[in-house]
């Protein structure tokens, strides 16, 4: 891994989780009323991992893959590790419901729009540490 590679990668990983995490928890918040529908989520710290692993094959590591590539996220997994260019680092896990529905939906809105906004400040705290990287060095590359 190279020092440009060490310094973004780790960024670039939590920004594409935190990216897979916000969309999920929109699918969840856009489906509070839909009959049958379970909230789903992922465990931040093993999409990470797993984030960081493919980032460390994909640039040329020890056990360097290449998965097949899909067009549509219908399509079924060939059983490889997930590739960068897909962004689904973590397994889908379901939600467990806080409080029986009677139409089987188990989103509770509250703590949709918690996570939703607890997630989306932590992503703005990524990209605020990204900037100051960037900005730390330029100030060393400038002088």
């Amino acid at each position: 891994m190279t020092g440009l590679d060490s310094i973004f990668g780790f960024h670039e990983a939590a920004l594409k989780v935190r990216e897979q995490r916000q969309e999920l928890l929109a699918a969840n918040i856009a489906n509070s009323d839909t009959p049958n529908y379970k909230a789903r989520d992922i465990d931040f710290s093993s999409a990470m991992k797993n984030a960081l692993a493919v980032k460390e094959r994909s640039v040329g590591g020890a056990g360097a893959t290449t998965g097949m590539a899909t067009t549509s996220a219908l399509h079924l997994s060939n059983g490889a590790t997930p590739s960068a260019g897909n962004g689904n680092f973590g397994d889908v896990l379901f939600r467990s419901s806080v409080q029986d529905s009677v139409d089987g939906n188990t989103v509770d809105g509250d703590v949709e729009r918690n996570a939703f906004t607890d997630n989306a400040i932590r992503y703005e705290a990524s990209l605020t540490m990204l900037k100051s990287d960037i900005k730390d060095m330029m100030s060393a590359i400038q002088g």
